[in-house]
């Protein structure tokens, strides 16, 4: 019985850390950390994306995102012109690096875009630009529970609900100070 409560105790830490990482995935932390510092985001606010839009999982959606960050080429083209980047091709959104940084790019123009508001910009990510445009249309603000698409308004919930969470659990990991 002893040398069940030593194992017990021996291996809780790995449990603890093995059931995190299955409710909150992180990866790419490095791309992450570098990203944020170049574009002066929250390091947790990018991964809270990521885990909103693939939970780690590249894929591409039905709509045709691609990459972590479920960013759709039509978008990434969008980008290369803004950016500069003269190279890009759809098949570089694959690559963890190219979508972190393209969608990281992304997020900073929409914060920029919204004055520094992220719940419009979060759910311009999600729903479009012209969307968020028309229900700030008479300069309202806008609020989680004024979003008048449910989908929408769930998802800037669960992106600043992850980002607390990973702010949280992977401090270190993400360099969050």
């Amino acid at each position: 019985m002893a040398l069940i409560g030593l194992v017990a105790l021996v291996l809780a830490p790995t449990v603890k850390h093995a059931v995190r990482a299955l409710e909150l995935p992180l990866q790419h932390e490095d791309i992450i950390r570098q990203q944020a510092s170049a574009k002066h985001l929250d390091p947790a606010l990018i991964a809270a994306v990521i885990y909103a839009e693939s939970k780690f999982s590249p894929r591409t959606s039905p709509a045709g995102a691609e990459g972590l960050m479920q960013i759709l080429p039509s978008t990434a083209e969008f980008l290369a012109r803004r950016s500069g980047g003269t190279a890009f091709v759809a098949s570089d959104l694959a690559t963890p690096q190219v979508n972190i940084a393209y969608g990281s790019y992304y997020l900073r123009y929409l914060i920029d875009r919204y004055g520094g508001r992220e719940v419009p910009a979060i759910a311009a990510y999600n729903a479009g630009e012209t969307n968020v445009d028309r229900w700030l249309n008479g300069g309202q603000t806008l609020s989680v529970s004024s979003i008048p698409f449910p989908e929408t308004r769930a998802y800037v919930t669960r992106v600043l609900d992850a980002r607390s969470r990973y702010r949280h659990q992977y401090r270190r990991e993400l360099g969050v100070r």
